[in-house]
């Protein structure tokens, strides 16, 4: 069972469905009488009859085998794992464990009462209840799913031992079901029924308590330990609590996705209005942290990935805000569960980060984009009331009130070249280039090409720009007089007037003068898995 369960709530139903599906077609197959598997029961209970009376001693050996084996033996392993889990501080993991194991034995009660099949006729010891299904196989199947999913999650065990306790366990779930059919107290079928429900209880387990199976913890050396031992990883959370709605469920949800992984709980740190999260990002790499996590909007994540540029701290980002202009070009899914589970399951990344300065601007890092003139006027006149309640389609309104824009003169230098003048709408230099609703706005825009591109927009009049969006959304590589694309590494934007600015969606503020520099492979971040 080494899989990823999806994270979206129709995947999480679906995986339950597809768990509890086995258990559902060989019900209808036994109560519908199917033919072969009715034969395969007959014949394989009137051969065991038989050579059970033809040997006794060999009788005899499967009654020990059967009474060490009882469904109560693995009811207590369970409950010693989940005590040793307990002192382990694994709180999840126990109470788990323990509904998993509380599930078998109410559920396998339930289905011999519902069903009543009679065991049979031919049992070589005498047992009673219902036959229909194998409790001692649907618990030795629990047993062994159950630490097939808590070894690997418990830290500090290392795979050779988790793999000396998990191979007997599973031999043990072969045993005991050879050992009800053999002494002719179960059919095949019962036993083939058991296993399709611990299947299904540990699939419904799993998901509802949001585990995945089969996961190894990752494990990292600290400067001090030089004994060989290994310290869980540690996780900072940086959030910006404007913009995550619902902080009490975002924080139960994060905490428990990092404690399945291993990683220690997490440092919580929350923005405030005077520090979008530098101060965070600081208090993070002092915490030695493994990997932070930033769920915010695109000035929250700047910020924060401008500080923890050039450490070698792979970031993830979670979307939460209007934009998310970072994770839409890393490719991070919108959806919350979804990206949550990506970046956690990722790999990291190195990519460009883009020193700016200029006027009225401390030196500062941005990832995305860069721009001056009309696309940081559409951002600036977004109403936030908007953005809240239809998201970045609120843009989309103030481009239709900015789309008369005046033009500026703006001279562009890029590397050492000789200076270029243009009159335009706006102009953007970008580390990457999709824009929402995957507008190719710097379509070659590579985030680790240790580039720079260049988008100059300069339609003179309302009806040229139909011709401007047809050259941005065919990717046209096409030069004209509306829309123009460079490459460099450094490049200098000096307009004749104050226009206003953006850096990665967020305003900052009207000037004259922008200063782009790439930093190539400065940020590690953590992105989703190739598929």
């Amino acid at each position: 069972m080494n899989h990823h369960p999806p994270s979206t709530a129709v995947g999480r139903a679906l995986t339950v469905v597809l768990g509890v599906l086995p258990f559902t077609v060989i019900t209808l197959l036994v109560f519908g009488d199917w033919p072969p598997l009715a034969h395969w029961d007959q014949s394989v209970a009137a051969r065991a009859s038989a050579y059970g009376a033809a040997h006794e001693g060999l009788v005899d050996f499967w009654q020990v085998v059967g009474a060490v084996a009882v469904p109560w033996t693995a009811r207590a392993v369970i409950a010693i794992v989940a005590a040793y889990l307990w002192h382990r501080r694994a709180r999840l993991l126990t109470i788990w464990l323990l509904t998993s194991a509380a599930a078998e034995l109410v559920l396998v009660q339930v289905v011999k009462a519902v069903f009543e099949r009679e065991r049979p006729a031919g049992m070589l010891v005498e047992t009673s209840g219902f036959s229909y299904v194998s409790g001692h196989a649907t618990a030795a199947f629990v047993l062994a799913g159950a630490l097939g999913v808590v070894l690997p999650s418990v830290r500090g065990w290392r795979r050779r031992f988790r793999l000396l306790v998990v191979l007997p366990v599973i031999a043990v779930v072969w045993i005991v079901s050879a050992d009800r059919i053999a002494l002719d107290v179960h059919y095949v079928s019962d036993v083939l029924g058991g296993w399709a429900l611990g299947l299904a209880i540990l699939t419904a387990t799993s998901i509802g308590f949001g585990l995945r199976p089969g996961l190894r913890r990752r494990r990292r050396r600290t400067a001090s330990e030089g004994d060989g031992t290994t310290a869980p990883p540690r996780a900072a959370v940086i959030v910006n609590p404007i913009k995550v709605g619902d902080g009490v469920a975002f924080r139960r949800k994060v905490t428990r996705a990092l404690a399945v992984r291993g990683y220690d709980d997490p440092l919580w740190l929350e923005t405030r209005q005077d520090d979008a999260g530098n101060a965070m990002a600081k208090q993070a790499i002092e915490y030695e942290s493994d990997l932070v996590l930033v769920a915010g909007g695109d000035g929250t994540v700047r910020v924060v990935c401008s500080a923890l540029a050039h450490t070698g701290i792979p970031v993830g980002v979670i979307p939460a805000g209007t934009g998310n202009l970072l994770a839409r070009n890393l490719h991070i899914p919108l959806d919350l569960d979804d990206a949550l589970e990506r970046i956690l399951e990722g790999r990291d990344r190195r990519i460009d980060l883009v020193a700016v300065h200029g006027d009225e601007l401390d030196n500062d890092r941005f990832a995305v984009m860069a721009g001056l003139g009309l696309d940081a006027a559409i951002i600036s006149g977004a109403p936030p009331h908007l953005k809240k309640q239809i998201g970045w389609t609120a843009y989309l309104v103030s481009a239709a009130k900015n789309v008369n824009h005046p033009s500026v003169r703006v001279q562009i230098t890029i590397d050492d070249a000789e200076p270029i003048e243009r009159r335009v709408r706006t102009v953007v230099v970008g580390n990457v280039g999709m824009l929402q609703a995957n507008i190719p706005l710097l379509p070659d825009a590579r985030p680790d090409d240790g580039l720079l591109d260049v988008v100059v927009i300069a339609p003179r009049r309302v009806t040229q720009w139909p011709i401007v969006l047809w050259g941005m959304m065919t990717r046209t590589k096409r030069t004209d007089m509306y829309l123009e694309r460079f490459t460099g590494r450094k490049v200098e934007l000096h307009a004749a007037v104050d226009v206003q600015r953006q850096l990665d969606g967020d305003p900052i503020g009207p000037g004259r003068y922008l200063s782009t520099e790439i930093e190539p492979g400065a940020l590690t971040a953590r992105v989703p898995k190739r598929r």
